[in-house]
């Protein structure tokens, strides 16, 4: 982890009756996208007390990294089946570590 890598929180909501099938296709991002250059970190976590709330907390190198995975193919893949599964849009954050 270096002060100048970019840190991403992006939440995700489930509908209540897709969870299972949302925890599945997020879980099937994570292998791909740690294998993609300039990712440092990717985590997949779920609310323990609410079982629809997702957060990937990532780590990439640099913005233009993070914009060739929010065009990678495996991504947009997911993306497409979003409709079905979320309750709303994700909320995805850019962050850099305060100096």
């Amino acid at each position: 982890m270096t002060e100048n890598t970019l840190r991403v929180i992006a939440s995700i909501r489930a509908r209540p009756d897709k969870v299972n099938e949302l925890h599945s296709l997020l879980s099937g991002l994570v292998e791909p996208t740690c294998s993609e250059k300039g990712c440092i970190c990717y985590e997949l976590l779920q609310n323990q007390k609410d079982p629809t709330d997702f957060v990937f907390v990532e780590e990439w190198e640099d913005d233009a990294a993070l914009d060739a995975h929010l065009s990678s193919e495996h991504l947009q893949a997911a993306l497409c089946q979003f409709p079905e599964l979320v309750a709303e849009d994700p909320d995805i954050r850019r962050y850099r570590k305060v100096k």
